[in-house]
């Protein structure tokens, strides 16, 4: 045993790099190249490996750290390779060097009298899952695989993991398929484990039995090996690309799926044709490259808009956007590219609505309080909400469950100095006409004053936009996800309207509803809005 202190490798010149996450933790046993921490310059992500196998005994960063080239990261206990002592049938000439022998003279641990064993492919330790999905199957009977090269994948609801060969050899059988389900300590396959050869006992020089000018270079004596499985390595065939498979480890293939890399697309430069994180960081940076420079497309295959210098047509002026404007274009074009809208239109008969509002004007002034139209608009809603509870969901992120909700918030969206704002009115339900009226005017004011909290724009089941008195007979409002509605409301007019005998003027509003149809169908919306535009007609239904 030997303690070892791993550093931080060439920065490129950077300094104070920020240590974003931290890979391993105390006790933990490391592979060669496995990651111990992830660090970031202004200008890359880069994982940092473990040159050699060991175990971790300390660690000397922190997330949030910053470390600079040669600063100490972790200490790894580290096993020298044992080397077994010369038989004595097999002479050594006495011309021969007498230091000890190299890895390639005596067999490894693993090495047998035969040229292959059989070894079975078991299922690990799955932490208790059952019925696990195999979601790839990595090899096929015939092939060559490395000790580390990934046999199969498994899924849980929780997570993937690879399953690595444990030795190296040739694939004699593997009776998996993608969809199959496995268990843990089953037996899936055999592998045809390959061996390190016996030296002959009449040869007076062993030592250069079985040996390449190839061994010589990438093998060291023994006593300075760091881990046995350079020996394993030599011994085993370089592997091949064959049948579509790709030679990638554990590690490697993970990055891919993180990245959403394709791996059969992606060019192998590492050792023996195999597949390195370098190669699969380097194939997605291209990709973000050729987005960027409007060669592919953009998000959900829309081309970039080309770069246009407007300075040509005559004189302008850059303004720059405010962070209240960035976040609403973002998250306009997310939910516009990301929900399936759907809008419905529908005229309401406020006539009624309006005269009560009126009659109540001069109770509103004692109360010191404003009744707008708003008010009435977000009751009806919320009654319409616990009438059609269709509306009131969500759909959850893992894409195969709604979420019910037993409560109902209303957002308003509200134009201020700083951009659209939508502060929410909670268990609007379960409030009065004039409680809402209060709370309404209360936040609208605090937005235009730029002072409502995170937590007042928060937990909306449904927005309402209305463009009031500012014209316009309906637009087509866009859904805030993850709400699955929104009521657009228009101004109102004086239309006349068929009472069967005649026409009569009324003063009618133009609604807008649009909707997430990946959530309510048609059915669903018909019954809703046929609802709330009754409700409008006939405020008395308010107490139904």
């Amino acid at each position: 045993m030997s303690t070892q202190t791993i550093s931080v490798p060439d920065l490129g010149g950077a300094d104070n790099v920020d240590v974003i996450e931290i890979c391993v933790a105390v006790g933990d046993t490391l592979e060669a190249e496995q990651s111990i921490v992830v660090l970031e310059t202004d200008k890359a992500t880069m994982e940092v490996p473990c040159p050699v196998a060991g175990k971790v005994t300390a660690i000397h960063i922190a997330d949030g750290a910053k470390v600079n080239e040669g600063d100490a990261l972790i200490e790894l206990e580290t096993v020298a390779a044992e080397v077994p002592a010369v038989e004595a049938e097999a002479p050594v000439s006495k011309e021969q060097v007498p230091e000890p022998a190299p890895a390639q003279q005596t067999p490894t641990e693993t090495a047998a009298p035969a040229a292959s064993s059989e070894q079975p492919i078991i299922v690990p330790d799955l932490g208790g899952a059952d019925n696990v999905d195999v979601i790839e199957v990595c090899v096929a009977a015939g092939d060559s695989v490395a000790e580390g090269d990934s046999l199969f994948v498994l899924e849980t609801d929780k997570a993937s993991m690879e399953v690595p060969a444990e030795v190296a050899g040739t694939i004699a059988s593997i009776s998996l398929a993608e969809g199959d389900k496995v268990n843990q300590g089953q037996q899936v396959g055999i592998i045809l484990a390959e061996v390190a050869a016996q030296p002959a006992a009449t040869e007076p020089a062993p030592g250069a039995q079985n040996k390449s000018p190839e061994a010589d270079k990438e093998l060291p004596p023994a006593p300075t090996t760091p881990a046995p499985t350079a020996e394993l390595q030599v011994a085993s065939p370089a592997p091949k690309k064959t049948d579509g498979n790709i030679y990638a480890g554990p590690a490697v293939r993970q990055l891919a799926r993180q990245l959403a890399v394709d791996i059969d697309k992606v060019s192998a430069t590492g050792p023996r044709g195999r597949l390195t994180k370098e190669d699969i960081r380097n194939f997605a940076k291209r990709i973000i490259e050729d987005v960027n420079n409007g060669k592919l497309s953009g998000g959900a295959g829309i081309p970039k808009i080309p770069e246009i210098d407007f300075s040509q047509f005559g004189p302008i002026e850059l303004e720059p956007l405010s962070k209240i404007a960035k976040i609403t274009a973002e998250n306009m074009s997310r939910n516009w590219l990301n929900v399936p809208h759907v809008t419905q239109f529908d005229d309401a008969d406020i006539t009624e609505l309006e005269a009560f509002r009126k009659s109540m004007k001069a109770e509103a002034e004692k109360r010191g309080s404003k009744l707008t139209p708003l008010p009435f608009l977000i009751k009806a809603v919320a009654v319409a909400l616990r009438a059609e509870p269709s509306f009131n969901v969500s759909l959850h992120a893992d894409g195969e469950h709604k979420v019910k909700k037993d409560y109902v918030h209303i957002g308003i969206a509200a134009d201020t100095p700083r951009g659209l704002l939508v502060p929410v009115i909670r268990d609007a339900d379960k409030k009065g006409l004039w409680e809402i009226a209060d709370e309404v005017n209360e936040l609208v004011a605090k937005a235009r004053a730029g002072k409502l909290m995170p937590k007042q724009m928060q937990g909306a089941c449904f927005t309402i936009s209305s463009l009031g008195a500012m014209g316009g007979k309906g637009f087509t409002p866009i859904v805030n996800a993850p709400e699955v509605a929104i009521l657009g409301v228009s101004k109102a007019s004086i239309q006349p309207v068929w009472d069967g005998q005649a026409f009569q003027p009324r003063q009618m509003l133009p609604l807008c509803l649009s909707y997430d149809h990946r959530a309510i169908n048609g059915a669903d919306c018909g019954r809703f809005f046929t609802y709330l535009v009754a409700v409008l007609g006939d405020i008395r239904r308010l107490l139904l």
